[in-house]
């Protein structure tokens, strides 16, 4: 007889911390053919028109970029929490409010200058994204409610509270009924590359992720979140405020994800409508996982998503199959991500209960 005997594993050599997401997406990608054969399609001729319709085209691959930013944000947001342990689920409502704050500033404040909107726009959507997410930081640090089920359930509240705006007061009243606000003047825009829906949030987010990396491998707030998310005990023995860390990393976190919607409404889409944010809230869990909570790492691996979602697309365009197919696929890649690096901090090995014994018992008997 024999058993898997798990033993805490100390310290990964650098070719495991490689291997063990590579071989977790495939493992995914896997489980996701097998989804796709049972739904009657050829898994390999799914994936081929996943790439082709991706990267088969300039179009395809500025699509690509486009919906890397609000995940390389959403991403972020939610990356700078985790290394703490501390489980903010609530990116898309965060997202949603950094929307929201974003179209009343264009309404109520507008300027005929660029920089002075952007700024306001800026310093707007990431308040309201950070003092959204605190909301649950707070009940943590102060009563330790459990903050995955309140962040969760904010984004509901977030999401009804910008479908409330887009149809009722800031409705456009020359849309002919469609859900959307009015469009943005042209000082509330953020430039974008020729042709392409490629716009200025790129630059938001590719700094946020290397002022991240610098902070939590440079910095001494960095040293004090990794020392909390490690060993909380540890952490206040050593005089470190964990309630204090909570709401600030609460705060930027939720900023950083509602720049993610400042940059959609003002780069982007010019104007809220419904369904904006397409669940990249969500899907940035998936990339900051994938990235392995390494901020420098997001930007690639959110742009490898973006491939899965343009591509997605082609396989409800082409071969039809539902949009909840490419949902689960995402699932899938998540729950095998997850599980692999909860494996990865053991060392799994065959014992043979018999010899045990045995060897157990001779020890005792010399």
């Amino acid at each position: 007889m024999i058993r898997l005997k798990f033993e805490p594993r100390l310290y990964n050599p650098p070719w495991v911390n490689v291997l063990i997401p590579v071989a977790a997406v495939i493992f995914g990608l896997l489980a996701g053919g097998v989804l796709f054969a049972f739904l009657g399609v050829n898994p390999l001729k799914a994936y081929h028109e996943v790439l082709k319709g991706a990267l088969g085209s300039s179009y395809g691959i500025s699509e690509i970029v486009t919906k890397a930013i609000p995940l390389t944000l959403t991403a972020l947001g939610g990356l700078i929490c985790y290394k703490m342990l501390v489980w903010n689920i609530g990116g898309e409502g965060q997202l949603c409010l950094g929307a929201i704050a974003t179209v009343a500033v264009v309404r109520y404040f507008p300027v005929d200058n660029w920089a002075v909107m952007f700024v306001m726009m800026f310093a707007a959507g990431a308040a309201a994204g950070g003092l959204w997410c605190m909301l649950a930081g707070v009940l943590k640090a102060r009563w330790n409610v459990n903050e995955t089920i309140t962040t969760l359930m904010l984004n509901y509240i977030g999401i009804n509270l910008s479908e409330y705006f887009i149809y009722g007061p800031w409705k456009d009243p020359m849309s002919m009924g469609f859900p959307f606000t009015p469009n943005f003047p042209d000082a509330a825009r953020l430039w974008v590359f020729g042709n392409t829906r490629i716009h200025g949030g790129i630059f938001i987010a590719l700094a946020i992720a290397v002022v991240f990396q610098i902070i939590l491998k440079r910095s001494k707030w960095g040293y004090e979140i990794s020392v909390i998310g490690e060993n909380p005990r540890a952490a206040r023995y050593a005089g470190i405020d964990i309630s204090k860390n909570i709401l600030l990393v609460t705060f930027i976190g939720g900023a950083v994800a509602g720049l993610a919607g400042m940059s959609e409404m003002a780069g982007l889409y010019g104007r809220m409508s419904r369904g904006f944010s397409m669940g990249y809230g969500y899907t940035g869990i998936l990339v900051a996982w994938l990235a392995r909570l390494s901020p420098i790492y997001v930007p690639l691996v959110a742009f490898l998503m973006g491939i899965l979602l343009v591509g997605g697309d082609t396989l409800q365009v082409v071969m039809g199959l539902p949009l909840a197919s490419l949902q689960i696929l995402q699932g899938l890649i998540l729950f095998s991500v997850l599980a692999a690096e909860t494996l990865s901090r053991f060392k799994i090995s065959v014992v043979h209960v018999e010899r045990e014994k045995a060897a157990s018992g001779g020890g005792e008997e010399a």
